[in-house]
């Protein structure tokens, strides 16, 4: 079994140590922002722990009603024009916390006086160490190049955050329930190897989500870059109709990422377009007419809140970039021209 399989199949398990290891630190942590009457959360990440920043983009603002910003590291490392912070939460995510570019921007918000906030897997790194707060993931070493289980412990741990900042005692027992729907999608996995041969030879496809869930089509564009070799690329249904929809054509792939929620009834109307257009389509979704359109539906189990969807959507993407990278040959562990720890100035 290779790396990149034992740690997909791992998450419910790291999910679980998550919950019952950080819950006390979060509401800590919570309490604490909410006294600082902060309103702005600044968030700073790369790679996939940067899409764990998108869905937290989304996740504060509806539920916690934040004003959210992704950093551009750039301003502070190159042009050396860093935007106030004095007044924001910084938070930084990362797996191993050893950018430097992520250092940099935790570094100049602590100068201005600004609060800071980093979630990590290495609790010793560099980056845990400017944190006035350090969430640790529990992910445990992650072996594979491609992240799997660190990503979704980043979104669990965003997660717990904002259902700690609003209070509402109802939705821990949504969250208690992460592990459990995951390992739903984990048993169904068989069929995903089959499904994958299929695009063996697919060079391009567009990986189509929204809302919540847009953060789940980078995610998943990047492990079909990363371990394909695709030019997988992500939009959100909006964005695809204004122009990117022009490339499609009789059997170009589109991977749609439809939970039942808000984003459902644009992400139908988009898939009968597509169809028109003769796309192919996969899908992962509970919706019955919506998988009534798809070539390939990916296995899903469905069960949670739509803030919490991302969660599960992603695991079924992993199974099938795993499963498409072992058909077309390619090394699952180490892609080619890739390692562990990146670092960028």
């Amino acid at each position: 079994m290779t790396h990149i399989e034992r740690e997909i199949f791992a998450q419910p398990g790291v999910l679980d140590k998550l919950l019952r290891l950080e819950g006390k630190r979060i509401e800590k942590i919570a309490k604490s922002i909410r006294k600082a009457n902060i309103d702005t959360l600044f968030v700073v990440a790369r790679g996939s722990s940067d899409n764990a920043g998108q869905y937290g983009k989304y996740l504060f603002g509806a539920r916690n009603r934040l004003v959210v910003a992704l950093a551009t590291p750039s301003l502070f490392t190159l042009y050396k024009r860093p935007p106030d912070l004095a007044r924001c939460l910084v938070l930084a995510i990362s797996q191993s916390g050893e950018s430097d570019d992520l250092c940099s921007v935790v570094e100049e918000a602590r100068r201005q006086g600004g609060r800071t906030l980093v979630m990590t897997n290495i609790a010793t790194s560099p980056l845990a160490s400017l944190g006035h707060d350090v969430i640790r993931l529990h992910a445990g070493a992650e072996r594979s190049v491609a992240a799997t289980k660190t990503y979704t412990a980043q979104l669990l741990a965003l997660a717990m955050l904002s259902r700690a900042l609003d209070g509402r005692k109802a939705d821990r027992e949504n969250l208690a329930r992460v592990p459990e729907v995951i390992e739903r999608t984990l048993d169904a996995s068989g069929s995903v190897a089959g499904l994958a041969e299929r695009y063996r030879y697919v060079e391009r496809l567009s990986v189509i989500g929204r809302g919540f869930n847009y953060a789940t089509s980078f995610e998943l564009a990047l492990k079909l870059k990363e371990l394909c070799y695709l030019t997988a690329e992500p939009y959100s249904s909006a964005d695809f109709r204004h122009g990117p929809i022009a490339i499609v054509e009789e059997g170009f792939p589109v991977l749609l990422i439809a939970p039942r929620g808000k984003t459902m009834a644009d992400l139908k109307q988009l898939a009968r377009s597509l169809v028109q257009r003769k796309a192919e389509l996969l899908v992962i979704s509970e919706n019955r007419a919506l998988r009534s359109l798809a070539k390939t539906i990916l296995p899903y189990a469905a069960g949670l809140p739509e803030w919490l969807t991302p969660l599960s959507t992603v695991v079924p993407g992993q199974l099938f970039a795993m499963h498409l990278a072992a058909a077309r040959g390619l090394p699952l562990d180490v892609p080619r021209g890739l390692s562990k720890v990146t670092r960028t100035r």
